[in-house]
This record gives C-alpha cells, sequence and structure tokens, in this order.
C-alpha cells in the first residue's frame, strides 16, 4: 500500500510540528524522527563544495525542510552568477535514508516566482507532491524509500531546463537495508552540472538559448568549475572509496573516469543487484546516477595524485575535472588531465 501524505499552508506546519514534536520526544534514545531544516543546515562552499558523505541516521523517519531561494553564487573562480538553489547552495544539500525510511518533505518558496521539487527516488503521484507553489507557499509531502541508489532531485517547474539550468538541483541517497556489500572507509558525492550564462551587469546571467544548443559555458562537479583541481579530495593509501555521482545535466552525460585506477565495483543507478566488476569509464546519463568504489592500494593505486573527469573532455576542458590525493603525495604545479 503506497504511504503518501500531502500537506499544504497550515496544515502543512501543523503536521510539521506535530512531527517534530514527537521526534524530540523519542530522543532520549536512538531517535524514531529525526528533522533537517536546511534554511539551517547549510553545506559548506569555502574553499570548496564540501563532498564528504556522512552514514546515514538511524532514525527510520526523516523530515527534511528545504526552502527555496535566488541568491548569487560562484560557479567558477571570480565569476558571479545569479542562480536558483534549494538551500541555499548548488547543489543543494545532500539526504541521505536508507531503504524503507519514511522520507517527509516541505518545501518552502522563498523566492519570486513558482518552483515545485521532483524526487527520483519516490514512488509519488507528480501531480500532488511535485505541483508548483507559489512566493511565500509551502507543501509536505512523504514517501517510503523504496528503492536504494543515488538520485537525482530537481525543480520541475516549466521550462525544467530554465530551472535546472540554474541550479535547482540536490542528490539523494538511499542506502540499500543490507549494506553497499562492501566497507568504504571514504565517502563522496559528486553532482555534474552545466551552466549556460552570458555577462550581466553584477553576475553572470542565464542564456537560454544557449542551453537549448547544449552549448555550456561551464561543465563543473558540485556547483563550481575546477574547485577540486587545487584543493584535491584527500584519502589514505589502502581506502576503499565511494563516490556517489550523480548527473543533473541538465543536458550533457558524464562519462566519469579516474586516471590511474580502475572501479571494482560500479552499481548503476546505485542498485547493489546490479554490480559491475574491473570498470574503467562508466556514463551516467542526465537525470541518472550511480555508485562507483575504488581502492587505493599500495603497489597499484597507491599514493599519488589522482585525476576524476568526465571522459567527454569537450566538457572537462570547461571545468569538469579534480583531484583525489592519496595518502602524503605532493601537488605539483600544472598538475591536472
Amino acid at each position: 500500500m503506497r504511504n503518501t501524505r500531502i500537506y499544504t499552508g497550515l496544515a502543512a506546519g501543523v503536521a510539521v510540528l506535530a512531527a517534530a514534536g514527537l521526534g524530540f520526544a523519542n530522543r532520549s534514545a536512538t531517535p524514531e524522527v529525526e528533522r533537517v531544516d536546511f534554511g539551517v543546515t547549510t553545506t559548506a562552499t569555502t574553499p570548496v563544495f564540501d563532498a564528504r558523505v556522512a552514514p546515514p541516521s538511524k532514525a527510520r523517519v526523516r523530515e527534511f525542510r528545504i526552502p527555496m531561494t535566488h541568491r548569487t553564487i560562484e560557479i567558477a573562480p571570480g565569476v558571479k552568477y545569479d542562480g536558483w538553489t534549494f538551500g541555499n547552495t548548488v547543489p543543494g544539500p545532500v539526504i541521505r535514508v536508507r531503504e524503507g525510511d519514511l522520507v517527509r518533505v516541505t518545501i518552502v518558496n522563498e523566492s519570486d516566482m513558482p518552483h515545485s521539487i521532483d524526487f527520483h527516488s519516490a514512488r509519488i503521484p507528480m501531480n500532488e507532491a511535485f505541483r508548483t507553489i507559489g512566493p511565500g507557499e509551502e507543501l509536505t509531502f512523504e514517501f517510503t524509500a523504496n528503492d536504494p541508489g543515488a538520485y537525482m532531485v530537481h525543480c520541475g517547474t516549466p521550462p525544467v531546463l530554465m530551472h535546472i539550468m540554474q541550479g535547482m538541483y540536490l542528490p539523494i541517497i538511499v542506502d540499500p537495508k543490507e549494506g553497499w556489500g562492501t566497507e568504504a572507509d571514504k565517502e563522496f558525492v559528486l553532482v555534474q552540472s552545466e551552466f549556460y550564462a552570458q555577462a550581466g551587469d553584477d553576475a553572470m546571467q542565464p542564456d537560454y538559448e544557449a542551453a537549448l544548443k547544449k552549448d555550456a559555458s561551464y561543465v563543473v562537479f558540485n556547483g563550481k568549475a575546477n574547485q577540486y583541481a587545487t584543493h584535491p579530495l584527500e584519502v589514505s593509501e589502502g581506502d576503499r572509496v565511494r563516490f556517489f555521482v550523480v548527473n543533473a545535466g541538465p543536458s550533457l552525460r558524464s562519462d566519469f573516469h579516474i586516471v590511474g585506477a580502475i572501479f571494482d565495483r560500479v552499481y548503476p543507478d546505485g542498485n547493489p543487484d546490479n554490480v559491475l566488476e574491473s570498470v574503467q569509464t562508466y556514463t551516467v546519463p542526465a537525470g541518472g546516477g550511480a555508485v562507483f568504489e575504488t581502492v587505493f592500494e599500495k603497489g597499484a593505486s597507491g599514493e599519488g595524485i589522482y585525476a576524476f573527469v568526465t571522459h567527454a573532455f569537450a566538457d572537462a576542458s570547461k571545468g569538469a575535472v579534480g583531484n583525489i590525493k592519496v595518502g602524503n603525495a605532493v601537488m605539483a604545479a600544472g598538475m591536472g588531465h
């Protein structure tokens, strides 16, 4: 039986407050209800977007308040852009739950135009949960996360192309109830996306005609071009590292690859039942996700610097490249791929 509830306006506020009160009452032990307000809890973006992923909570009811805002963001070093956001950052915050969790979402439109939200991980009527709300309005819905994987979440208000290219996307990870089959030492999330920009008065503005032609100005990981080239992801020699890769698009594919390493496990769409082994490059389509694992073991992909890229190099040259620092390796000037 589908577990779906939709609330609007005052009813949403009452429902969320009641659930939050229940969560507070149960916090003496393992909480049954956990609430996160992404208007208060904001992902660090300085000096880079924090790609580290914390383990999922033990709470089985997860509540998330997600404000929708317009704000100036930085899409490349020194390049400001008038973007639209979930939770004040691009991408929006990482949501991580477990298979079987009840996920309750409240979106609050704090902008001056209509917006919505679309969870690819949810089996729920889109006309109810994913409908557009106006400025000052809010909407609450819930679903059970029955499908493990790495999923895209985005604004679905027409034109969807415009709302995604402006930055309205975030990843949700649904961990399988029995785990991923391996124990990872480090976990990171990487959201690939494109910006289509043209000059404005104070900040770059959207170029919708370029977006229709798929002529991206920047292709990025986690909202900013080349940010991990100079501030690499850091792991230890011997670590098994798990990457949750989501391609927000809106239009280009991601051919994910790590230079000098082989993925010993890839889970298409993040489903552990579909594991692939010994993979060099794997394509994540726009709107898709996958989970990648590799081991930086001594004598092979041990201590050193490793670039991660989309192997569609026209896109990598526009900013979709970063580095992984393994152990005490030293970044040399000009090092990259």
